[in-house]
């Protein structure tokens, strides 16, 4: 029987600047230096306004000056992160986008035609899972492509993924 072969040839690479999104930003590189692959960084603006929100309230100029600061900041941050990863020879694009984290993420999967997904976990446990749930889990479940879930930086990366030269993994 012949074995079947795994390209991977786009990364999507859900950020939340967390501990677990850089660990996943770290098993990404190596993954996407390994294969020539492009990665696409996204993060998720998640609206804080929208929670108690009155339907007219979801207009108002504050909502949309907060909603650009937001993207504004993530959009830096990303880029300082592509700027490094670019350094390293890869093909990285940046993506900011409004809403839920789990559809966001699935669109984009979708749109970028992701062969992987790799995103961090925050391994929540007990009733914070229960009242937050799971966005690694409900990825897991809905992706069109496999997905790697990835935990606390160390743990998860060096035991895991051998790192190229010069891939440093912050102190914790």
């Amino acid at each position: 029987m012949a074995m079947a072969t795994f390209t991977v040839t786009r990364v999507l690479v859900p950020v939340d600047f967390s501990e677990p999104s850089e660990a996943a930003i770290a098993c990404a590189t190596t993954l996407a230096q390994q294969f020539g692959a492009r990665v696409d960084l996204l993060h998720v603006i998640d609206d804080p306004m929208m929670l108690g929100s009155w339907e007219g309230d979801l207009e108002r100029p504050e909502r949309r000056m907060v909603l650009e600061d937001l993207s504004s900041s993530a959009r830096h941050r990303l880029e300082s992160q592509a700027r490094d990863l670019s350094g390293r020879g890869l093909d990285v694009r940046i993506h900011v986008r409004p809403g839920r984290a789990v559809p966001a993420i699935l669109e984009m999967a979708a749109e970028a035609a992701s062969d992987l997904i790799i995103m961090g976990t925050h391994g929540r446990s007990g009733v914070a899972h229960l009242l937050m749930g799971s966005v690694a889990e409900q990825i897991v479940r809905a992706a069109p492509c496999p997905v790697l879930s990835v935990g606390r930086l160390r743990a998860a990366v060096e035991e895991t993924v051998p790192l190229p030269l010069g891939l440093a993994i912050p102190a914790q």
